[in-house]
């Protein structure tokens, strides 16, 4: 007879591989062998988290009353709560937290369970994860925050709901700094607009980019950096991966670096990945944009 017990693989245990499926037989079989509810490893940490991610209620319900933790911290997502919450399953998230799953709990691929929620822009998970307590500025995760979290896929309803809650539009953390740097990123036009009516600094520092303006350059999103520098951003400003939003257009976006130069971008700027814009555009290969650039006076002698 297998050893219900047994460890190891992708699914670390016989219950959670039985609970990523839903098998519910196989899991009432498991249980009854003595299998236990709380063993960690895996892919999901343990098989409630398993359960959870797969919106397996029944599952749940099972693992809940045979002395399942419901706050178990391991695996990818952390937490069950917060991998109910990506895959935006409201009923599992109801009964976690009706059995005491912790709104706020740190941990996993996306910091908490509201953030996990955002980033998917299951606007009907957000709205009960606040509803019972979860904090809207919390620091975490590789978005840092809520906000940068939809702000990254673009959810316009998820942010404004979020702002409505107290969202700070300027947190700072993540890996895009802020989350007008994660929507400028995307190119998220709408979004942008919204967060710098609710006053998102245009200017804020942070991230791997910089600033929004050097993001939505990297990414070649015209209409982006045009109402960026309405909205007063720096097109000189420095910082980021690229150093200036000039340096991150050159990988090839000519029409971004014509607007940038007619804006007053400084196209001998130094700093930054490349050192010069025109570093960048010979290290792509990116003939036209080399000449622009020589046409708007980047010496040939680029930064060693």
């Amino acid at each position: 007879m297998a050893q219900v017990v047994f460890k190891g693989g992708t699914d670390g245990t016989a219950l959670q591989a039985a609970s990523s499926g839903g098998h519910i037989k196989i899991i009432q079989l498991l249980v009854e062998k003595g299998a236990d509810v709380n063993a960690q490893g895996g892919f999901y940490g343990t098989a409630l988290q398993a359960a959870s991610f797969g919106g397996y209620i029944e599952v749940i319900q099972l693992l809940v009353e045979n002395g399942v933790d419901v706050n178990a911290h391991s695996g990818f997502y952390g937490t069950a709560l917060q991998a109910a919450s990506y895959r935006g399953h409201i009923e599992v998230i109801q009964l976690l937290v009706e059995k005491g799953a912790d709104i706020n709990a740190q941990g996993g691929l996306y910091g908490t369970a509201l953030q996990a929620a955002s980033n998917g822009g299951h606007i009907e998970v957000i709205q009960l994860l606040v509803e019972k307590g979860a904090d809207v500025n919390a620091q975490g995760g590789p978005y840092g925050t809520v906000l940068q979290a939809a702000s990254s896929g673009g959810h316009i309803e998820v942010i404004q709901l979020l702002v409505e809650k107290g969202a700070d539009v300027n947190a700072q953390g993540g890996t895009y700094g802020t989350a007008l740097q994660a929507a400028s990123f995307g190119g998220y036009i709408k979004v942008i607009q919204l967060l710098v009516e609710k006053g998102a600094d245009v200017n804020a520092q942070g991230g791997n980019l910089g600033t929004a303006l050097q993001a939505a350059s990297f990414g070649g999103y015209i209409e982006v950096i045009q109402l960026l520098v309405e909205k007063g951003a720096d097109v000189n400003a420095q910082g980021g991966l690229y150093g200036t939003a000039l340096q991150a257009a050159s990988r090839g976006h000519i029409e971004v670096i014509q607007l940038l130069v007619e804006k007053g971008a400084d196209v001998n700027a130094q700093g930054g990945y490349y050192g010069t814009a025109l570093q960048a555009a010979l290290s792509g290969g990116h003939t036209k944009v080399v000449q622009l650039l020589v046409e708007n006076g980047a010496g040939v002698k680029a930064k060693d």
